[in-house]
């Protein structure tokens, strides 16, 4: 029986404690790890799109640890620390994290990271990220990897057959532009979502709209073309009609 593919594509996953450089997992990490159906998961973090910043992979390390899970990580610079078909295929969950989206698919496809990760979809690790972490899953979408003002990358890896937007309520110069791409027929149709906001695709379709706080009043959407121009559908926290 083939596998259930999950990519849980997100402006979100921790939530800030108030200390600095310390984070926790908020409710879409959660439901990451929830998909898995393993008592005790394995994560492994790529955070390819910010340089494999260490303290960002510090931060990550620290917030899982209290949360039942073995914790791995994928790193490119200056050279892979393992083979990436290794340390993808060992994991349950696979998290990217924010940065240059360009940076990351030109990295990816240079070391088969982008074979490995979607051998890793098809056997049903459960694949999430925030951001850049987000946009890679799908055609592609706006991104601040080119400088200030936003452009459109589409040569994302295109599990997902949609463009995709991040931090649509935060960043002035998103919602705009993922409309006008989506309008003119630059990007297919498209999902957004709010900071801290998730959205859960099984297979290629979303099902479920998940929130890092319980009490978040924040959304995803649905962004389509009609008539030329862009409709905007407003998504809420929960699961999504089929």
């Amino acid at each position: 029986m083939p596998a259930t593919r999950h990519i849980l594509a997100s402006s979100g996953g921790f939530i800030p404690t108030g200390l600095w450089g310390v984070v926790r997992p908020g409710g879409i990490m959660t439901r990451a790890l929830e998909l898995t159906g393993k008592t005790r998961p394995r994560v492994c973090f790529v955070l390819t799109a910010s340089g494999d910043d260490p303290s960002y992979l510090s931060m990550m390390y620290s917030a899982m640890s209290d949360v039942g899970c073995d914790v791995d990580h994928l790193a490119l610079f200056t050279q892979p620390n393992r083979p990436p078909a290794d340390v993808i295929g060992a994991a349950d969950v696979v998290w990217v994290g924010g940065g240059s989206v360009a940076n990351l698919l030109a990295l990816w496809r240079l070391h088969g990271v982008d074979e490995a990760m979607h051998d890793a979809w098809e056997r049903g690790a459960v694949l999430g990220g925030v951001s850049a972490g987000s946009i890679c899953w799908h055609v592609g979408g706006p991104t601040d990897s080119f400088g200030k003002d936003l452009q459109l990358v589409d040569n994302a890896l295109g599990f997902l057959p949609y463009g995709n937007g991040v931090h649509y309520d935060s960043e002035e110069q998103r919602r705009p532009l993922l409309q006008r791409l989506v309008a003119s027929g630059e990007l297919p149709t498209s999902y957004a979502t709010d900071d801290r906001i998730g959205l859960l695709y099984q297979g290629t379709e979303p099902v479920e709209v998940v929130a890092d706080l319980p009490d978040s009043t924040a959304s995803a959407y649905l962004v389509e073309a009609v008539g030329g121009t862009a409709k905007e559908t407003r998504l809420s926290v929960g699961p999504l009609p089929r």
